[in-house]
């Protein structure tokens, strides 16, 4: 049996996502004050004042992968982006009209994604990211990924994502590669 195996991913809904805040918390917080991230706890918490608004979502969808023994290791979550989306308002390269086109249900908006050093390379975060998606029946997924970020980067590849832009996702931010994945 390999480590993977004694990881239990439980997808959550928006209520079951905000009971589990400070298990999404510890691993956000942890995975993120690596480089390249270098999240402070300053930033972790406005995240976090962000993270309530989104559970509230009635589209919102989460993934929890923790031990047998209930130690978070990994987190994801997202909601499909809206036809009023602001997602593609920061992309900064050129994209084609429909591509940028939203309905509510095309596109998978994936927020936050992370798994602790400890739990890498045993198949949890491709477990962790197929258990989110299960939830759903979008055409495609989308997320923003520091170029720095070498592992996620790869892992991302390998999971079918592909480069479709360039992002500063929020005021202030480093460039982010925009990547998509299409899931059907």
């Amino acid at each position: 049996m390999n480590a993977s195996e004694t990881i239990t991913i439980e997808p959550l809904d928006g209520p079951a996502a905000a009971r589990a805040e400070s298990a999404f918390r510890l691993v956000y917080a942890e995975v993120f004050a690596e480089e390249p991230y270098g999240e402070t706890s300053e930033t972790v918490e406005a995240t976090f004042r962000g993270f309530r608004p989104q559970v509230r979502k009635a589209t919102f969808r989460a993934a929890l992968a923790c031990t047998a023994g209930g130690e978070p290791v990994g987190i994801a979550y997202g909601y499909p982006l809206s036809s009023n989306t602001g997602w593609w308002d920061r992309v900064i390269t050129p994209v084609a009209d429909d591509l940028r086109r939203e309905d509510g249900q095309r596109t998978f908006g994936l927020m936050e994604f992370a798994v602790r050093a400890p739990w890498r390379r045993l198949g949890v975060g491709r477990r962790l990211h197929a258990a989110l998606l299960a939830g759903g029946n979008e055409e495609r997924v989308l997320l923003n990924a520091l170029p720095d970020a070498e592992a996620a980067q790869a892992a991302y590849r390998s999971w079918g994502y592909r480069k479709v832009g360039e992002a500063r996702p929020w005021e202030g931010a480093p460039l982010h590669d925009v990547l998509a994945c299409q899931l059907r």
